[in-house]
């Protein structure tokens, strides 16, 4: 694990599908984050960190949605 939360992960830096939108990027981190809930107890999640092709603003998604686009030869739909 890295500081800040920031965890290391074999895709950093690879082509990825986000599979709950199906936007592609490059994967630029993983970062563990304490989410609020209305009971004041934090809930923590893994945060996948995406660059969209072309550039453009990052966005997230949870790490089981990436998928390596290596691993994937289908277009999407």
């Amino acid at each position: 694990m890295k500081g800040d939360g920031h965890q290391d992960h074999p895709l950093i830096g690879h082509r990825v599908r986000d599979t709950a939108s199906g936007a592609e990027g490059t994967l630029t981190a993983v970062v563990r984050e304490a989410l609020p809930t209305p009971y004041g107890t934090p809930r923590t999640t893994r945060l996948a960190y995406i660059r969209p092709n072309g550039g453009g603003r990052e966005f997230t998604t949870a790490v089981g949605n990436i998928k390596s686009l290596s691993e994937d030869t289908s277009s999407p739909t």
